[in-house]
């Protein structure tokens, strides 16, 4: 077999002119007709540079192509029949269920254990493709026999019980694969004379087809390109520059390949070839280069699944389900496929639809009331639920009419159209055959019409669906600089240089997952792919490399606090250079320039509002003005909020809000029904606040068990508050008054406003007096300190305000008046801690607010405090930059 050395001959410029030659001499010494004969290229990239080798050549040329290309030039590709491994992972994935449910063995795996079951599937698809494809490079006439072999090779040992178990099925399934491969058609076809050039290894299918073709007398000529990284350098020395770069981090390797990439391009180095390995290095280094103005072509491509138009269908998907939150349904209407349902007010509907959910801490589709809506928004609600009707529903389907479902939901949504115009839009319609029904009695059209799926099985096939297609865009119209190409495929491509990132241990030269149900030597005896064949493949693609004029390699030094070594490969190819005499690579030399910026310390933010005044206070604005004034500021004046998230994981907040409507109802109910059993009142309240609030009941439980042991402690403590004489006069009550402490000037114009937890009416020593609750879902110690210091307790304060300035109806206005807070959730018994003379607190409250506000709408500044606990926590943090201030204003 001639061998193609690395010398100036045989660069990855000028080897396609070499191997035209030397296929050309070949051909003229047999008298081969070179019209007659073919000459198979190991992948499709090197078509045109055969192609350009042979025309500068002159003559007929023979016919050039690869296997995959001949074969379906010689025959039509036929659909695979129903049952038969279709190559389609997410089809094959539900075959493989059918398949292995169908064992008496495995019955009853599905049910104990779907994650390992599921686990078993893909394992086993993933071994009967590699069967196929093993027994595909086998000529016809011997395929029986290369059965019977394996067959006898699992029988006489494998990894486990198990494992040997599932191979066996994957190996029967694909030998009862009744279509043929369409390479068959290779063997078989009439050509005097073939030329085999190997690169990056042998090509099974190109030696068999050869082998078939020897035997009936034909002539064939084998080019080996590959070369010997341990001896690469023994005849020749390096044809080109060769450098590596040291990186302390991902983000230095990440700018120091598109610095090198940069360099390459700017010396007029191209095109470039950048090896994508790490796809989330290559991401930055795209961003990187896409800024720098670069041209780029991506060989590699995106997962479908990654890309927009698939994360809109599955958002689609999730909205439909039926554990769907309110933000899953914000995330289907916010993406492109929605923005049709409600015409050209969409947006605005919208808006106001994820106002409302947000403001009112709705969660689940099921917490949504129409009636509450604005008119556009409950148009859109109504339209989208109407919208996704036709994929709701638990019951079992088959996938062909989940995808008609689904194509229905589309097509009513207006969104085919959008979906179509989407840059990946057209192949995701493909993966799924929404457009295009399935060859009939083909292998897709039996699973969608065979495979009974629940609506998370579906969702999960069109993810895994998604996941396993590749979307490669389009070059832009200028002519690339930089083609991002794996390893293998840069392989005798004339680029300028080459840029490799990763050249450490983890990423590159390390062996690849071999067959994990056969184990190593079953694989190696049966021709399928293994752990050191996969590193031999690498290391010659890696050896090819050093035809190009110039090649830098990168490494990160560490992986966070993870050391990185150097890949073998790269310590193979000094070890080469060192033992033929030459230099070693030399180090890259950074041609970034570093730029010195100046630390800018924030002074502390201060503002002024004057003549500006809130309409309203509440009890936590009046609490964020003596803790923040910059707080104040931001939160009360100007009105901003952080965004409330609608997830339906339930916090302690969401607990605090049922168990105050649960409170509220039970005394309530227990006024209208006297003599009911408490804690009977109790559970029906709970169950009734749980279903208006629309509470996941799983999500919930932690909360539950701790509500069933809170009722027993509430209800002596409520026994022992009614012997002293007290009883419940209302609850969640609502007040906005005007203080008769503000009626002048611009404070005139100022509401007090607050929601009570609840009233009671209390026989004391000084008669009746009424007695102000707040519900406090914490301890009592907090409690404590907070009315240490009575004036310094807002929230009580601001409650006898309100209550001052609009009394209870029925009781007696200048009644005395009492608050306390009621500790709920401490770990002993429900405690009260009372706030001493609150009346006394709120109007000397009255008062400083009062001259506080003044001072605001004269002018005053309102310094950002920064200290104290209400800094922990601040939504406002960003806003004011403590973090940024400098060291004097923190002092």
């Amino acid at each position: 077999m001639p061998q193609l050395p690395l010398d100036t001959d045989h660069t990855a410029v000028l080897i396609w002119s070499r191997i035209a030659a030397i296929s050309s001499d070949w051909m003229a010494r047999l008298e081969l007709a070179p019209r007659d004969c073919v000459v198979l290229l190991p992948f499709a990239q090197h078509l045109p540079l055969a192609r350009r080798a042979w025309m500068a050549q002159g003559g007929w040329p023979p016919r050039l192509e690869t296997t995959r290309t001949l074969a379906e030039s010689l025959a039509p590709e036929l659909p695979p029949e129903g049952g038969d491994i279709s190559f389609d992972v997410a089809t094959d994935q539900l075959s493989a269920a059918d398949l292995l449910g169908s064992q008496a063995w495995a019955r009853d795996w599905k049910r104990r254990d779907p994650r390992g079951f599921q686990l078993a599937v893909s394992r086993v698809v993933a071994t009967a493709h590699l069967w196929a494809r093993a027994a595909a490079q086998q000529s016809p006439e011997l395929r029986a026999a290369y059965w019977e072999q394996a067959r006898a090779a699992l029988a006489a040992g494998g990894p486990g019980e198990m494992e040997r178990s599932l191979a066996r099925l994957a190996l029967e399934w694909a030998a009862a694969t009744a279509s043929s491969p369409v390479t068959d058609a290779l063997f078989a076809m009439p050509v005097p004379g073939l030329v085999l050039v190997q690169a990056g290894g042998a090509d099974p299918l190109g030696e068999a087809v050869a082998a078939v073709l020897e035997a009936r007398g034909g002539q064939v000529l084998r080019l080996d390109t590959d070369l010997r990284l341990d001896s690469l350098f023994d005849q020749h020395p390096p044809l080109g520059t060769l450098e590596l770069a040291l990186c302390s981090d991902f983000e230095d390797e990440a700018q120091c390949t598109a610095a090198a990439v940069l360099a390459h391009v700017n010396a007029g180095r191209v095109p470039v070839a950048l090896i994508a390995q790490d796809r989330l290095l290559l991401r930055r280094v795209r961003a990187l280069l896409e800024r720098g103005g670069v041209a780029l072509a991506d060989e590699t491509g995106w997962t479908l699944s990654t890309l927009p138009a698939a994360a809109q269908l599955m958002a689609l998907l999730r909205a439909a389900g039926g554990h769907a939150t309110l933000d899953d349904w914000l995330d289907w209407l916010k993406s492109d496929i929605a923005r049709r349902l409600d015409g050209d007010s969409t947006y605005a509907s919208l808006q106001q639809l994820e106002s409302k959910c947000r403001s009112q801490g709705w969660t689940r589709a099921a917490s949504v009331r129409p009636e509450q809506l604005s008119e556009g928004a409950a148009r859109l609600w109504q339209r989208a639920r109407q919208v996704l009707q036709p994929l709701q529903g638990g019951a079992k389907r088959s996938l062909g009419a989940w995808l008609e479902s689904l194509r229905d939901v589309l097509q009513q949504a207006e969104a085919w159209a959008e979906l179509q115009s989407a840059p990946s839009g057209p192949q995701l319609i493909a993966a799924l055959s929404l457009q295009q029904l399935a060859w009939p009695g083909s292998a897709r059209d039996a699973v969608q019409r065979g495979s009974q799926l629940s609506p998370a099985e579906f969702v999960a096939w069109v993810d895994q669906c998604l996941e396993a297609q590749q979307f490669v865009p389009q070059p832009g119209e200028a002519l690339p600089q930089v083609h991002i190409t794996p390893l293998v495929r840069a392989i005798l491509r004339p680029f300028a240089a080459v840029v490799l990132p990763g050249a450490d241990a983890q990423t590159l030269g390390a062996a690849g997952a071999g067959a994990s149900l056969t184990g190593e030597a079953v694989a190696e005896a049966l021709g399928l792919p293994t752990q050191a064949q996969r590193r031999d493949a690498q290391t010659a693609a890696f050896a090819q490399l050093m035809r190009a004029p110039a090649l830098t390699l990168l490494r990160r030094l560490a992986n966070g606090s993870e050391p990185l070594s150097a890949s073998p490969l790269l310590e193979r190819l000094q070890q080469a250079l060192e033992a033929a005499g030459h230099a070693p690579v030399q180090p890259w030399q950074d041609a970034r320039v570093p730029t010195n910026v100046a630390l800018r310390p924030q002074a502390r933010a201060s503002a002024q509002a004057s003549g500006r005044l809130p309409r309203a206070l509440s009890a936590s604005a009046v609490e964020s003005l003596r803790g923040c004034p910059y707080q104040f500021f931001s939160r009360v004046l100007l009105g901003l909020r952080e965004t409330d998230e609608l997830g339906d994981e339930v916090d302690k907040r969401d607990y605090g809000t049922w168990l105050h409507g649960v409170l509220y109802d039970f005394h309530r109910w227990r006024v209208e029904q006297p003599g009911s059993d408490e804690v009977a009142l109790m559970q029906q309240a709970a169950t009734a606040q749980s279903a208006a609030l629309g509470l996941d009941a799983a999500a919930f439980l932690p909360f539950e068990a701790s509500f069933q042991r809170f009722v027993p402690r509430y209800l002596d403590w409520l026994r022992g508050h009614e012997a002293e004489g007290a009883m419940w006069a209302a609850g969640e009550l609502d007040r906005e008054v005007h203080p008769a402490a503000w009626q002048d000037g611009v404070l005139a114009e100022i509401k007090l406003r607050g929601r009570l937890d609840r009233i009671d009416l209390l026989s004391g020593k000084r008669g009746l007096e009424l007695l102000l609750v707040d519900y406090k879902t914490g301890g009592a110690a907090g409690l404590k300190d907070r009315v240490s210091d009575p004036l310094e307790d807002t929230q009580l304060a601001v409650y006898a305000a309100l209550m001052d300035a609009q009394p209870l109806d029925g009781v007696d206005p200048d009644r005395p008046m009492r608050a306390i807070y009621l500790a709920l959730d401490d770990a002993q018994r429900i405690e009260r801690v009372e706030h001493e003379d609150p009346q006394a607190s709120a109007q000397q409250m009255l008062q400083g607010l009062g001259q506080d506000l003044l001072a605001i709408h004269g002018g005053q500044r309102l310094p950002a405090l920064g200290e104290g606990a209400i800094c922990e926590h601040c939504e406002m943090r960003g806003l004011c930059r403590r973090d940024d201030w400098s060291a004097q204003e923190h002092a």
